[in-house]
């Protein structure tokens, strides 16, 4: 990150440099990426760090030397090493910025290793956690999600349905809406930018809303508040539409809506629930072999085109999880 985001990332925000890395040491090893992760939350985390700062971000690595027992060369890595062609590792100091400490990517099931940042990684375990841990859902409830093409949402949408909800999603475009339907499963899909949000709840959810998860935050967000039932439970795992606002906005009037509803609303950080993700990728590997879940990647060739694709991305021009193979061009 060259300089600061003010507003929507700009490729002039970036600058690719070169390093030259020390040999390793005992505990550590060094990876090459294979695959980088391009998230929402790495804007909204942007605003930590001073110009200069290395972009943070998962990828899948291969390990190509090491004095780790833990770490055999050869095997594959997930971790938070951030935008780098070539790390070396040294698991026992984590820096703060690091969400969780580097796993020996598990079997897949079949599925490319890139899905280890995607479906069966950290956007999946949002997905799996948030809903499970904070909405708490019932068969029969109704379950609303936005951002639901996302690599999140899709996600999300789909257990809701493994679980036996009435699943409700919303994106930004006819294309999207069509797959979440027809592909995913699920119940009603509105492209937001073509509907009037208020009027399509109380048509899709008349009998009101049990669960929601909410990606976007905003007015958005407070829309569906109105529509929730009594003890209605949501996760707040993100708020896209203002992590390009230059200024922080407030917004009181939806304080009442939660005292007369009773609802709960409860944030959730992916790296809290670390230690369950070998089981939960299991469960949702074996929901992958019998059919129930489904997913889709954006891929996007070469490292150096990482900035684009997270401009896209803000943009809403992926479906289902954004990835970058990392490639390096012949001249950076």
């Amino acid at each position: 990150m060259a300089k600061k985001f003010v507003g929507a990332p700009k490729l002039s925000d970036f600058a690719i440099q070169e390093q030259e890395l020390p040999q390793i040491k005992d505990g550590e090893f060094l990876c090459k990426a294979e695959w980088l992760s391009v998230d929402p939350y790495q804007r909204a985390y942007a605003s930590r760090f001073t110009d200069g700062t290395p972009m943070i971000g998962y990828q899948v690595a291969e390990i190509l030397e090491s004095k780790s027992k833990d770490y055999p060369v050869g095997k594959r890595v997930v971790g938070h090493f951030g935008w780098r062609s070539h790390t070396v590792v040294n698991t026992a100091k984590q820096s703060a910025e690091d969400l969780s400490p580097p796993y020996i990517l598990p079997d897949l099931s079949g599925l490319p290793a890139s899905a280890g940042i995607g479906l069966l990684g950290m956007p999946g375990m949002t997905a799996y956690f948030g809903l499970l841990n904070c909405c708490q859902p019932k068969s029969g409830e109704t379950l609303v999600v936005n951002a639901a093409a996302g690599a999140v949402g899709s996600t999300v949408g789909q257990i809701g349905k493994i679980l036996g909800c009435r699943v409700i999603g919303y994106a930004g475009d006819d294309a999207k809406v069509d797959w979440l339907k027809n592909e995913l499963g699920f119940d009603e899909v509105f492209n937001y930018k073509k509907v009037d949000l208020n009027k399509s709840l109380k048509e899709a959810a008349p009998k009101g809303v049990d669960c929601f998860f909410d990606n976007v935050g905003g007015k958005f967000a407070l829309t569906v508040y109105n529509h929730m039932n009594q003890f209605g439970r949501i996760c707040q795992c993100g708020s896209i539409s203002s992590y390009n606002d230059t200024q922080q906005s407030m917004v009181p009037e939806f304080l009442h809506i939660f005292i007369f509803k009773e609802l709960t609303l409860k944030g959730f950080y992916a790296s809290s629930s670390v230690k369950g993700w070998p089981e939960a990728i299991k469960i949702m590997g074996q929901w992958i072999k019998e059919g129930k879940l489904k997913f889709k990647e954006t891929v996007v060739d070469g490292f150096n085109n990482m900035p684009q694709a997270l401009i896209d991305l803000l943009d809403g021009k992926n479906f289902g999880k954004m990835i970058v193979k990392a490639s390096l061009p012949t001249k950076l």
